[in-house]
């Protein structure tokens, strides 16, 4: 065996970083272990200090020489296979019950043994999803306290390297990457053992759901993280999933990639942007500013073309597919926002799939998927209400919540949700993390660990229109409340016209106590506006970072942002500036947008003068 093999085979066995590599320039990555090496090997989730999934058949697999038969030998089972004319073999291993107890995996070839040490048996969760997902702990409000007290042993952690590409990989390289900020290189691809040192660039959500898994179930927990910032769900699913959607904004969006396709010139697109990089590095250095040298070659397997479908999961998730797993938790939806309500439409079309391809990946039909909806940005105020109604991140969460709900209706009981819009911070890496991670883990606690928890967020069961308002029913346990206490506020409603209002919210009069005090129906709400006189429609929490405030009483878990109308952006372009959109879908054009945004903003003037003259009214009837 030569010495590189030698190392990588040591470096995988034992958990060990290899300490250097000739000629690798400080800013690249150092491979440790290749995707796939020479001679019997692993596939590269299977390491020392790793989690198998408990009670689960479990598939292990690698690469040997054609024909070569390999052994592989766990917890009192052993396997046999033969290498096909690929190199590949695989065997699996009969499902087995949790054991915190360090075991080894040997894996026997021709002429070569592998070693595996210090493995648990307990259960694997994937963190997926962009930015919010992957933001570290050490970056979290409170993080830093929870990686002091990170000493969590039974808790394993491996991140997915990212890797660009063109298509479907079979596995990963175990890398360092160098760190500009530590001055060192970050292991990537390691399973770690979860401690202050490993901890703090791992998903703050995705520590905080382990940690609390961990501590009520008492088995170990490994958690895969492959989450990517900046993406999009389209780049989580499968390019041949989106190709089977029959609805006409995915196909039209099919359509548009195809074209764009059949007319890139890689050579022209990198020739275009070093030239615009050019230009803006002489524009920086004309008005003063020191700029570092950027390194404008950019590899051929970069130069692709944009928003591919698939491209994430054909990196991240395929070399992951037959691996046993327990479940998987899901937070995106920014990158999403940027085509308006269009771009939610397509969301909503694309979401299930993508659950179902995912569940295909891991081998389980009925695998527990929780969502967590989109994050906070902005900030929604009385004042500017309808204003910031304009957001499409509402469009989004509502997609994710309406997904949800089918899944629900359709008898899955796996697929969880929880609401993050009340975690009220006005940027779109809102840092507290925390109480996210908790509540997703609430989820899992409650729906696959036997654990007696509140999770789901109170359901409108029935909307009736009576009378000039609108009336709702809800299904929940206990009675309605607001976090924090006052008037309901995040209601809107509409009439034919589409021009929706905030709408006051109450709980209806039922009769009076032993006190002669009001009794009040609080699963019911009445919402009203003097401004609609003839309400149809409503929405909730619709903004980015609402104005919102409805929870159920107990548990404090809030009302989803959802609505009962299906009008796109463009719609209310119609309806607020009495104009028919540029385009004949439902995109609008910069100066749309800017018109609406101007028409809303008069609005929210008009309702506050309003609201003004009926204040000075009521005090002259005072008076």
């Amino acid at each position: 065996m030569g010495k590189g093999l030698l190392s990588a085979a040591v470096a995988i066995a034992v958990g060990l970083v290899v300490v250097g590599t000739a000629g690798a320039m400080p800013n690249e990555d150092v491979i440790d272990v290749p995707a796939i090496g020479k001679g019997l090997c692993l596939h590269n989730l299977f390491q020392s200090n790793m989690v198998i999934q408990r009670d689960k058949s479990v598939r292990v697999w690698g690469w040997a020489a054609p024909g070569e038969k390999v052994t592989v030998s766990f917890a009192g089972q052993t396997q046999s296979a033969a290498a096909d004319k690929e190199r590949l073999w695989q065997v699996t291993l009969t499902a087995m019950k949790a054991s915190s107890t360090p075991q080894t995996l040997t894996i026997k070839g021709r002429d070569k043994t592998l070693t595996l040490k210090n493995i648990l048996v307990g259960d694997v969760w994937v963190l997926g999803g962009q930015s919010n997902m992957e933001f570290g702990l050490g970056k979290i409000e409170g993080g830093k306290a929870e990686i002091y007290s990170a000493n969590f042993g039974k808790i394993r952690h491996l991140t997915i390297p990212r890797k660009a590409g063109k298509g479907r990989r079979r596995s990963f390289a175990i890398t360092r990457k160098w760190s500009s900020r530590s001055k060192k290189h970050t292991r990537s691809g390691y399973w770690e053992i979860c401690s202050p040192e490993t901890i703090g660039d791992l998903s703050g959500i995705g520590y905080i759901f382990s940690r609390r898994i961990h501590m009520a179930s008492q088995v170990p927990i490994g958690v895969i993280d492959t989450s990517i910032g900046g993406t999009t769900l389209e780049a989580w699913t499968p390019m041949e999933v989106v190709r089977k959607i029959d609805a006409p904004e995915t196909r039209q969006w099919l359509a548009e990639y195809d074209k764009e396709v059949a007319e890139f010139d890689p050579q022209k697109d990198l020739a275009e942007r070093i030239r615009r990089k050019k230009e803006w590095l002489a524009r920086k250095e004309k008005e003063g500013h020191k700029v570092r040298p950027v390194n404008q070659v950019i590899p051929s397997d970069l130069r692709t073309v944009p928003r591919p479908a698939g491209k994430c999961y054909d990196r991240m998730i395929a070399p992951l597919a037959g691996f046993a797993v327990k479940g998987a938790i899901w937070h995106q939806g920014y990158n999403n926002c940027f085509e308006g309500s269009l771009g939610a439409t397509r969301h909503y079309q694309v979401f299930s799939k993508m659950i179902g391809a995912w569940r295909t990946a891991f081998n389980d039909p009925r695998m527990p998927f929780g969502i967590i909806s989109l994050c906070t940005a902005d900030n929604q105020l009385a004042d500017n209400f309808l204003e910031k109604m304009l957001d499409a991140g509402a469009y989004i969460r509502q997609a994710q919540y309406k997904t949800f709900l089918d899944f629900r209706k359709a008898g899955d009981k796996n697929i969880g949700f929880v609401s993050s819009y009340d975690q009220r911070r006005s940027w779109y890496h809102p840092q507290l993390k925390i109480p996210v991670g908790e509540r997703i883990a609430a989820w899992a606690l409650a729906t696959q660990y036997d654990c007696k928890l509140s999770w789901e967020p109170p359901y409108v069961k029935e909307m009736k229109v009576e009378d000039g308002r609108i009336v709702l029913d809800f299904e929940l346990k206990g009675p309605l409340g607001t976090n924090p206490e006052g008037p309901i506020v995040g209601f809107a409603i509409a009439g034919k016209d589409g021009k929706f209002q905030p709408a006051q919210a109450d709980f209806p009069v039922t009769g009076k106590d032993s006190r002669g005090r009001p009794r009040r129906d609080t699963r019911r709400l009445v919402l009203t506006s003097p401004l609609v006189p003839k309400p149809i429609h409503y929405r909730y929490a619709w903004a980015r970072n609402p104005h919102a405030n409805l929870v159920a009483g107990w548990s404090k878990l809030p009302l989803a942002t959802q609505r009962s109308d299906s009008w796109t952006l463009s719609d209310l372009y119609t309806a607020y500036t009495g104009k028919e959109p540029t385009n004949t879908i439902d995109k609008l054009e910069g100066n749309e947008h800017g018109e609406l945004k101007k028409a809303l903003k008069a609005a929210d003037l008009q309702r506050r003068l309003h609201e003004a003259r009926a204040l000075l009214k009521e005090h002259e009837d005072t008076q």
